[in-house]
C-alpha cells in the first residue's frame, strides 16, 4: 500500500496525498452511480446526465472521506500525536499517525471524530437538499445531493462497527484499554473482532457473487480480506512497539562488523567479502570515518567485466539519513527507517565514526526473546519482510 501516490495539496497544515489505487475506487463509483444508482433511483434522464451525476457523486465521496481524515488528524494534532497527512487509497482514506494514543481518552476522542464529522456532513446534505426542494432545483442536483448524505450516513455507520481498525473498534479498544488499564490486551481484543468482521465480510462476499451481484460481493470480499489483514497488522504493529520503545539502537546494534576500504576492486570485495563472510552489507570506512555502505545490489548492477577494475568507492552508498542512525536513536524509530528505506541493514554512526550495525533480523531476535522472558502471549510473529513491511503504524480504514 501506498508504493505510489501523489501530493494533491495541503489543508490546515496537512498534506493531502492520493493513492495509484484510489483511481479503481473512482472509477467503480463513477459507474455505479451513472449506470445503477441515479438510474433505479431517476429514471428517464439522458445517459450523458448520469454519467455527469456519477462524476460529481464521485467527487463528493473524495471529499467527504478528506473531511472524515481530517476530523481524525485535527484531534491528533490537538493531542501532540504527529500525523504524517492525509492518504486516499482504494478502499477510503487513512491518517497517517506514527505513533500510538499515549491514553484511552485521546484514542477514543480521535477515533469518535470521524463518524461525527461524517454525521454532521451528512446533516449539512440533507439541509442543503432540504433547501433545495424548496427551491425546486434540478433533478440531477437534487439527486447528488442526496446521494451525498445517504453516503456519509453509510460511511459514518460502518466505521461505528467495533472492529479494529475501524473507527468504532478503536473506541472499544480505547474503552477496554481504560478499564484494565492493558493497551495489548485491548488491542488484541478489539483486533480478534476486526479479524472476525473481516471474515463476515468474504463470506458475505462470496454469497452475492454466487446469487450474481458480482461487483457488489467482490467489493464486500476484497473489504473483508483487506480489515483481516490489517486487524492482524495493526495488533503486531503494538507488540513491535510496546516492546522495541524505549530501546536504544547501541544495545542491538553489532559493534565490531566486518569493513571493507574504498580502494578495494570489486572482484577483491566479492572474493575475499561477499563469500567468505555471507553478508549482504558492509561499512565502507577510511580509518576510523565511516563513508558508507556498499550491498550485494551495487555488485549486482554492475557487470561482471568490470569488477577487476572498479573500486568500492564508485559504487558505495554514502552514508546518509536513508541508511546511518545514531547510537541513542530509539529502536522502534530504526525499525520504522527500515520500512521506509526498504533497508533491513542500517550504519550505526557516532559523530562520523562507525559504531557499529543494525540489522532487522538483530531486532527481531531481541524481540523475540523479550517477548518470551516477559511471558506475553504468543502473537505470530511474521517474518522479517512482512514484519518491517509493518512499519510505521498508519490508521487504517
Amino acid at each position: 500500500m501506498f508504493e505510489q501516490r501523489v501530493s494533491l495539496f495541503r489543508i490546515l497544515g496537512f498534506e493531502v496525498r492520493i493513492d495509484a489505487s484510489w483511481l479503481i475506487l473512482a472509477i467503480l463509483v463513477t459507474w455505479t452511480l451513472a449506470v445503477g444508482l441515479f438510474p433505479a433511483w431517476y429514471p428517464d434522464l439522458a445517459a450523458n446526465t448520469y454519467w455527469w451525476m456519477g462524476i460529481v457523486g464521485a467527487l463528493g465521496l473524495f471529499v467527504s472521506i478528506i473531511f472524515h481524515e481530517l476530523s481524525h488528524s485535527l484531534v491528533a494534532r490537538r493531542y501532540g500525536l504527529p500525523i504524517k497527512g492525509i492518504t486516499l487509497f482504494i478502499f477510503g482514506g487513512v491518517a497517517e499517525m506514527t505513533e500510538e494514543p499515549v491514553s484511552p481518552k485521546v484514542e477514543f476522542l480521535m477515533a469518535a471524530a470521524g463518524p461525527i464529522a461524517s454525521f454532521v456532513l451528512a446533516a449539512i446534505f440533507y439541509g442543503i437538499g432540504a433547501v433545495g426542494a424548496s427551491a425546486d432545483w434540478p433533478v440531477p442536483a437534487a439527486g447528488v445531493v442526496a446521494y451525498l448524505a445517504i453516503i456519509n450516513v453509510v460511511l459514518a455507520a460502518f466505521n461505528l462497527v467495533p472492529a479494529f481498525p475501524l473507527d468504532g473498534g478503536r473506541m472499544l479498544r480505547a474503552a477496554l484499554w481504560a478499564w484494565k488499564g492493558r493497551m495489548r490486551w485491548a488491542t488484541r481484543v478489539a483486533s480478534n473482532i476486526g479479524s472476525g468482521f473481516g471474515l463476515v465480510l468474504i463470506f458475505l462476499g462470496i454469497f452475492n457473487v454466487v446469487a450474481g451481484n458480482f461487483i457488489g460481493g467482490f467489493w464486500w470480499f476484497l473489504i473483508g480480506l483487506f480489515l483481516r489483514a490489517a486487524a492482524g497488522t495493526s495488533y503486531r504493529q503494538v507488540v513491535v512497539r510496546q516492546a522495541l520503545e524505549g530501546v536504544p539502537v547501541r544495545r542491538l546494534m553489532n559493534r565490531t562488523p566486518v569493513t571493507v576500504s574504498p580502494s578495494l576492486p570489486v572482484s577483491d570485495l566479492v572474493e575475499n567479502f561477499f563469500y567468505r563472510y555471507y553478508f549482504k552489507m558492509f561499512p565502507v570506512v577510511d580509518g576510523e570515518r565511516v563513508l558508507g555502505c556498499v550491498t550485494s545490489g551495487d555488485v549486482r548492477d554492475l557487470p561482471r567485466e568490470r569488477w577487476p577494475y572498479t573500486t568500492v568507492g564508485e559504487i558505495m552508498r554514502k552514508a546518509s539519513s536513508e541508511n546511518t542512525v545514531s547510537p541513542d536513536l530509539d529502536a522502534v524509530e530504526a525499525m520504522a527507517l527500515m520500512n521506509r528505506s526498504r533497508n533491513s541493514r542500517l550504519l550505526v554512526a557516532n559523530q562520523g565514526r562507525l559504531a557499529g550495525i543494525i540489522t532487522l533480523k538483530d531486532m527481531l531476535s531481541f524481540l523475540s526473546l523479550k517477548l518470551e522472558f516477559e511471558e506475553q502471549e504468543d502473537i505470530g510473529l511474521p517474518d522479517t519482510e512482512s514484519l518491517s513491511g509493518d512499519m510505521p503504524s498508519p490508521r487504517a480504514r
